[in-house]
């Protein structure tokens, strides 16, 4: 069995300006803090003489590739994002960034945000701009009804509420 994988399907390059702050905090946290004390304790265990036989060592190698790895990616990505730090002008239809309310043909309503794929967060309702459910809900306004097509099947959607502003919790 081979390790090669396919390509994921490129997505979509742009984030909020949260999201774009959350990810350079990420890469200076990782680089500042986290690899520094991982390259001492890898210092420290190869230290400890025999290698082939330290598991420290061979955690912390480990780690340090994981780090490193992140790092690599996050950087990459950082450079080829559009941070989209401007609402639209039309506040009343659902585009990037914003929060809305929908309700489900049973009755059920959600509260989710359009945002990058590189910011989703289900617990926070932050789904992303490639998703299904965000495709078919661009440009709608409250009241629209919309379909989607979900892994559960076709659902349909009423708009209830559209936002641009965070919501108090």
């Amino acid at each position: 069995m081979s390790r090669w994988r396919p390509a994921p399907a490129a997505s979509t390059a742009i984030i909020t300006a949260e999201g774009h702050r959350r990810l350079k905090d990420e890469l200076d946290d990782l680089w500042r803090v986290r690899r520094p004390e991982v390259v001492r304790a890898l210092a420290a265990a190869a230290a400890e003489g025999d290698r082939s036989e330290n598991a420290e060592y061979t955690y912390r190698k480990k780690q340090l590739g994981e780090i490193d790895r992140r790092v690599r990616y996050l950087s990459r990505r950082l450079r080829m994002l559009k941070v989209a730090a401007e609402r639209p002008n039309d506040r009343d239809a659902i585009y990037f960034g914003a929060w809305f309310e929908i309700e489900d043909d049973s009755g059920r309503t959600q509260r989710l945000r359009i945002v990058g794929p590189d910011e989703t967060d289900a617990a926070q309702g932050f789904i992303s701009i490639d998703s299904p459910l965000a495709r078919a809900a661009l440009k709608k306004r409250v009241d629209d009804e919309f379909e989607a097509q979900l892994p559960g099947g076709q659902r349909v959607f009423t708009v209830v509420a559209v936002s641009y502003e965070t919501p108090a919790e």
